[in-house]
């Protein structure tokens, strides 16, 4: 049996497969960066199970996670998402997806892309924790906090510390799996 990272529940298939195959996976494409902002945000007060649970909903609710199309969404399309019961239907959070979108685009035309502009923070280097178990890992970091308040200042909401650190995390930009899981380098 392999080791693995105590939060990845060996009897939840949804939750080994986004603990081996993409938490901590670099990753660059922007639309799967965007992808993961709404799915960040989504999580906001609940688990990333319920969140993993209803990904694909998202997927199929939020037009494969276009944010060109996104960020056109008219009240219309965000009352039917309301009425979705596929995905978290908190209207603060689908607000903020379609406004969030339009702040990405713009921070995309600002630095080429969105991944350009995210990588810059960490030197285009992962950065490797060497967490000897799960309560060595932080909720925030002055990484995080520097992110969080440049979102802010470029009007995304949902994007606290705690939440942006989850986020460098899922997309790889941080590594904190445990010394001892298999998935550590």
């Amino acid at each position: 049996m392999k080791t693995r990272c105590s939060w990845a529940n060996p009897n939840n298939e949804l939750y080994l497969k986004y603990h081996d195959e993409e938490w901590w996976v670099p990753v660059y494409d922007d639309k799967v960066l965007f992808e993961f902002l709404i799915l960040e945000w989504a999580q906001a007060g609940l688990s990333w199970e319920t969140v993993l649970k209803k990904r694909e909903n998202y997927r199929v609710a939020f037009d494969g996670f276009d944010y060109e199309k996104i960020a056109g969404y008219k009240q219309e399309k965000i009352q039917e998402l309301l009425q979705d019961k596929g995905i978290i239907r908190n209207k603060l959070k689908i607000n903020s997806a379609v406004k969030n979108a339009k702040a990405f685009i713009q921070i995309r035309s600002e630095f080429w892309s969105f991944s350009d502009y995210l990588w810059w923070y960490v030197d285009d280097k992962q950065v490797i924790n060497t967490p000897k178990n799960i309560g060595e890992v932080p909720v925030s970091t002055e990484l995080s906090d520097a992110l969080s308040k440049d979102l802010k200042k470029r009007w995304m909401s949902f994007v606290w510390t705690t939440i942006m650190y989850a986020y460098l995390q899922a997309v790889g930009l941080i590594d904190d799996h445990v010394v001892d899981c298999f998935c550590k380098k």
